[in-house]
């Protein structure tokens, strides 16, 4: 199973840009969606944003990761 994350933009260069997730910084490829903004959502899979993301929308997807971490740590 392959999961796409959303990730917050931080940086734009050309057609690349950094992106923030969970505090762990990444390089991808920003080649494939267009009017993209630093403090954008975007959609990341296998280094590339594949859509942008309407901010709610995203901080209620990570909401949800976070909930499902907690619980998978506590289960350990």
């Amino acid at each position: 199973m392959c999961l796409a994350i959303p990730a917050r933009i931080v940086a734009i260069d050309g057609d690349n840009g950094v992106v923030d997730m969970g505090g762990v910084r990444k390089e991808i490829s920003l080649s494939l969606v267009e009017d993209v903004a630093i403090d954008d959502y975007v959609i990341v899979h296998v280094g590339y944003a594949l859509s942008k993301l309407d901010p709610e929308e995203a901080e209620k997807t990570l909401a949800l990761f976070a909930e499902m971490s907690a619980q998978d740590s506590l289960l350990q």
